[in-house]
């Protein structure tokens, strides 16, 4: 690159020209760059990077600080404030170029293609009273039957699989089940530990899929009930899947239909703590009455969550939302952090779907 070289700033400026155009047209999105592009990639990722047993993120931030190295050397060379300060803007340009172009096109206008729930002909619509406690209902007695599967014990469940032996099988139901959404996703995606233990969590953060490594993390310390939904849910991010309710009904789906009586409790829990919100903010009295008649359980799995959930507290839950909910719509989700919460709507038009209706 010559002195006066701009290379990835253009690039940069160029991959957002092209998201623009992608805005616009969300179906030649998904045929050219979801359906074409990116699953070169995925694969490309699964057959190297995927083989590490360790996160492949620690080669993006050496490469992060040789690059800064590089440019504290430069910078050094240069004589007098004015070419420091040029060099210095057209170091940052690259830089942010570079971080925009390989986000983008690497995993980023996946944000652009046509949302699954239309691919797959949902519609879903907020949940009335009476549908939601209709829901509400269904999930606990399958929350119920597939706990027993598990343990006739009633004490919380704490210990389950091995990680490694978890992300194997929640990497071969993602493989098996993905047909009967109808999505022609390709690769064997990983989900790795990110240590050290619960750094994620001070970050405010469970689980992330990062782009420049093809890889999901999830932080070690996350609740053993957790795990198999959170890995499941990261694995869709893997997939091309952006929007975080989405993410949430494909790993719903996945675990559901595992013939793991782990994977379809652990997806029924994590259903029902987003459906007993909703219920406690439409009635609060009756979901009073419905927590004490809940299985004993059950019950105690969601304490027992929620008691692992605030011995970890993040540094600033408010600035970890808030920017989370920024870079999302940023990328075209309008709901931003509430997409989280769509999985109760979702699920109900999936059981309606299924149903024929």
């Amino acid at each position: 690159m010559g002195k006066r070289d701009w290379s990835w700033a253009i690039l940069g400026v160029i991959a957002l020209g092209i998201r623009y155009l992608a805005t616009f047209n969300p179906e030649a999105t998904d045929d050219i760059y979801s359906r074409k592009f990116f699953p070169v990639i995925r694969n490309v990722i699964d057959r190297t990077l995927g083989y590490l047993p360790f996160p492949s993120v620690y080669f993006f931030i050496l490469t992060v600080f040789l690059v800064l190295g590089f440019y504290l050397y430069k910078l050094r060379s240069k004589e007098g404030w004015k070419r420091k300060l040029k060099y210095s803007l057209r170091a940052l340009a690259n830089g942010l170029g570079a971080l925009i172009f390989f986000f983008l096109f690497l995993w980023g206008y996946n944000y652009q293609r046509t949302p699954i729930f239309q691919q797959l002909g949902l519609n879903p619509n907020p949940l009335t009273l009476e549908e939601l406690k209709e829901e509400v209902f269904i999930t606990q007695k399958l929350a119920q039957q597939y706990r027993l599967a598990i343990t006739n014990d009633t004490t919380a469940i704490t210990e389950i699989l091995t990680y490694p032996e978890l992300e194997k099988i929640v990497r071969s139901n993602m493989g098996e089940n993905l047909d009967m959404l109808g999505l022609n996703f390709t690769g064997r995606p990983r989900t790795k530990l990110f240590p050290p233990p619960g750094f994620m969590r001070k970050m405010g953060i469970l689980g992330i899929y990062f782009p420049f490594t093809g890889e999901s993390y999830i932080d070690p310390t996350l609740h053993a009930l957790e795990q198999p939904f959170t890995v499941a849910h990261e694995m869709a991010h893997s997939y091309g899947v952006t929007n975080e309710g989405e993410a949430n009904f494909i790993a719903w789906v996945i675990c559901g239909n595992s013939e793991d009586p782990l994977l379809k409790y652990s997806a029924q829990l994590r259903l029902l703590m987003y459906q007993i919100r909703d219920y406690f903010r439409m009635d609060p009295e009756d979901y009073k009455i419905f927590l004490k008649n809940l299985d004993r359980g059950v019950r105690n799995d969601m304490i027992s969550i929620r008691d692992a959930s605030e011995a970890i507290q993040p540094f600033s839950y408010e600035i970890s939302r808030k920017s989370n909910d920024i870079f999302l719509k940023s990328q075209g989700v309008k709901a931003g952090v509430n997409s989280y919460q769509q999985l109760p709507m979702l699920a109900h038009a999936w059981r309606i779907k299924m149903k024929g209706e």
